[in-house]
C-alpha cells in the first residue's frame, strides 16, 4: 500500500477526533439533562462524530498512485517543533500571565519564528488582535479571563 499525505492526514484527524469524542463523553451533566434532546455534550459529540466522519472519507477517498506517495524532503520539522513549543509553553503561560498578555506573547513569538523581525509588525499584528479577542470573549460574551497569578500576586485580588 502506497501512504500519501492524504492518508496521514486522515489517520492523524481520525485519532484526534476519536480523542476529542472520548474526552466529550467525560463532560459531567447536570442531573436531568441525559435525557434533554441538547445538553453540555451534544456539541462535542456532534463534532467528534463528524471529524471521524470526515477523516474516513478522506482516508478511503485519499489518492494512492505512486506519483503522490509521501515524500518528507523539504519540510521544516524544527520550525513545527519550534511552533508546538511555544504552544505549550502558551498553556504555561495562561496560568501566569492571564490571557491577553499571554496571546499577545504567543503572536509575536509566533510571528518571529515564521520569519517577521520588524518590531513595529510583530506588534500592529500582534496587540490589536490579541486585544480583539480578549474584548470579544470578555466583554461581549462575558466569558470570565483570570488576569494571571503574577497580576494576582502584584496587584492583589
Amino acid at each position: 500500500m502506497t501512504f500519501t499525505k492524504d492518508h496521514i492526514g486522515g489517520l492523524v484527524f481520525l485519532c484526534l477526533s476519536a480523542a476529542y469524542g472520548y474526552y466529550a463523553g467525560q463532560i459531567p451533566l447536570l442531573p436531568g439533562d441525559e435525557y434533554a434532546p441538547f445538553h453540555a455534550r451534544s456539541l462535542p459529540n456532534a463534532l467528534a462524530f463528524m471529524g471521524g466522519a470526515l477523516s474516513i472519507a478522506l482516508l478511503v477517498s485519499g489518492r494512492r498512485d505512486r506519483a503522490h506517495r509521501l515524500q518528507l524532503g523539504g519540510y521544516d520539522f524544527f520550525l513545527v517543533g519550534a511552533l508546538l513549543a511555544l504552544v505549550a509553553l502558551f498553556g504555561i503561560a495562561l496560568t501566569w500571565l492571564g490571557f491577553l498578555v499571554s496571546t499577545v506573547l504567543f503572536l509575536i513569538g509566533g510571528y518571529w519564528l515564521l520569519g517577521e523581525r520588524r518590531i513595529r509588525v510583530l506588534l500592529l499584528a500582534s496587540v490589536p488582535f490579541g486585544v480583539g479577542i480578549w474584548f470579544v470573549l470578555s466583554q461581549l460574551l462575558d466569558i470570565y479571563l483570570a488576569p494571571g497569578r503574577l497580576f494576582s500576586y502584584l496587584f492583589g485580588g
